[in-house]
């Protein structure tokens, strides 16, 4: 069964840190750029970060560059984004996804293979 599995996710006070992790099971993440997106309630999906099948490439929304770090361990077949200085505004579920078609760069990608989402909620 092909599957992206979240995790990771989890209640922090602001300035905290999480580690997001995406899992791939039933195929390879090699060939695909991974994106990460999130969608707090009564919002519209945002894209967080991107990163290339090389790893080489990454992009960030303005809100949170310098923040959040995205990275991948092909070897392990999994993508992950380290979230720091956590703001309530973070406060979503947390998505990654790829394209089923697959492609190397995080430009032009449309998204169509979703995983379940991990909940981050950032309050005091």
């Amino acid at each position: 069964q092909l599957q992206l599995v979240e995790s990771g996710g989890g209640l922090v006070q602001p300035g905290g840190s999480l580690r997001l992790s995406c899992a791939a099971s039933g195929f390879t993440l090699d060939y695909y750029a991974i994106g990460w997106f999130r969608q707090a309630p009564g919002k519209e999906r945002e894209g967080v970060s991107c990163i290339s099948t090389s790893g080489d490439s990454t992009n960030y929304a303005d809100s949170v560059k310098g923040r959040f770090t995205i990275s991948r361990d092909n070897a392990k077949n999994t993508v992950y984004l380290q979230m720091n200085s956590l703001k309530p505004e973070d406060t979503a579920l947390y998505y990654c996804a790829v394209e089923r078609a697959g492609g190397s760069s995080c430009h032009g990608r449309a998204y169509d293979f979703w995983g379940q989402g991990t909940q981050v909620t950032v309050s005091s």
